[in-house]
């Protein structure tokens, strides 16, 4: 029970006045400062997966290129430089915040302006690559959230495709051991052996997994046997996840 003097006393019902406005006040920093410690870390993460984004993205117009473009031409290593420079070019695109539609009208009229200068008929064999590679940049472009197109429209729920939600994410993330996988590769790259290590699965059982991760676009592969890591699209799934299991608990 209080004290008679300190119900008798509004000095002491002042002072605690100003403790409580001073836990308040020592509260609200704290929050701030862990939201901005937070901001922080999803800045330098965003930082650094853009930058192995651009990398893969650069080592896949190099193999892509080398592999396909036609051997036997004399044009062959002038036009490659050319293609390089362009499609290059494009994955700096990835580290700007918004990209709108015309700039993407640009890069595909400035595509279709160097096919114009094409001398020889094989020369459609090579722009096939070029247009394929050009392609992935578009998809990864997108995937990051930052293309704004003049008539886009915030989807509604009728407008999901059962078909597609079901392939290309419920079933991915359905099974245990791919989303342990997907959880593992939320800020680092992993070996296949880590993998291995991490699921306790072996050869076939491990590919066959890391497969369906790869072809539902929640990850990939920097290049042939090298690592594997997480996609924008893979990461969003996972923020999403983690909201939803918030909500299930706090129901």
């Amino acid at each position: 029970m209080e004290n008679v003097n300190e119900i008798n006393n509004p000095e002491i019902y002042d002072n605690r006045a100003k403790l409580e406005a001073i836990h308040q006040d020592i509260k609200r920093l704290m929050e701030r400062s862990n939201q901005e410690y937070l901001d922080l870390m999803l800045a330098n993460f965003k930082k650094d997966f853009i930058n192995s984004l651009t990398s893969y993205v650069a080592d896949d117009v190099e193999s892509g290129l080398e592999r396909s473009m036609v051997d036997q031409c004399e044009m062959r290593e002038t036009c490659k430089s050319r293609f390089t420079e362009f499609l290059k070019n494009n994955a700096d695109l990835m580290r700007r915040d918004s990209i709108f539609e015309e700039i993407i009208d640009e890069k595909k009229a400035e595509l279709s302006e160097i096919k114009k200068t094409a001398p020889f008929d094989m020369c459609d064999i090579c722009f096939s690559e070029v247009n394929t590679l050009f392609d992935k940049q578009l998809n990864l472009i997108s995937s990051l959230q930052i293309y704004n197109a003049n008539d886009e429209q915030k989807p509604d729920i009728s407008a999901i495709t059962e078909e597609i939600m079901v392939k290309s994410v419920l079933e991915p993330l359905s099974n245990k051991q791919r989303l342990q996988i997907l959880k593992s590769m939320a800020s680092e790259t992993k070996t296949f052996s880590a993998l291995s290590e991490l699921t306790g699965l072996r050869g076939g059982n491990l590919l066959f997994h890391i497969q369906k991760l790869l072809e539902s676009e929640l990850i990939l592969q920097r290049h042939e046997r090298g690592d594997y890591m997480i996609t924008n699209k893979g990461f969003n799934l996972l923020i999403m996840l983690a909201d939803f299991q918030k909500f299930i608990e706090n129901k």
